[in-house]
């Protein structure tokens, strides 16, 4: 069993930067970690994830504004967020994955407005 929690979520600007942070409760080398978000109203979707080695991969619908990195020893993953848009208001959760293991957060809220 992986707990995941995710911080770092608020109340932004357009146009305004956030990190979320995910932070497991064992360590995490094997897995490939994301992050997705889900919308008031809406499906939960992909927003990026890195494999177990480091390689990130993002949707091309996410416009390259995010990065997504991880830190094995802090067993954290990382979601730097940058010039928000109110589109970007969600819940952000986390993701791992290995092989049949999957596990999730419980999600952090964010809020683009002016």
């Amino acid at each position: 069993q992986v707990e995941l929690v995710e911080s770092g979520g608020g109340e932004v600007q357009p146009g305004g930067s956030l990190e979320l942070s995910c932070s497991a409760s064992v360590s995490f080398h094997n897995y490939d970690m994301g992050w997705y978000r889900q919308a008031p109203g809406k499906q939960r979707k992909l927003v990026a994830t890195i494999s177990s080695g480091f390689i990130p991969n993002y949707p091309d619908s996410m416009e390259g504004r995010f990065a997504i990195s991880r830190d094995n020893k802090k067993k954290t993953v990382y979601l730097q967020m940058q010039n928000l848009k109110p589109e970007d208001t969600a819940v952000y959760f986390c993701n791992a994955k290995w092989g049949p293991r999957e596990f999730w957060g419980q999600g952090t809220r964010v809020t683009v407005s002016s």
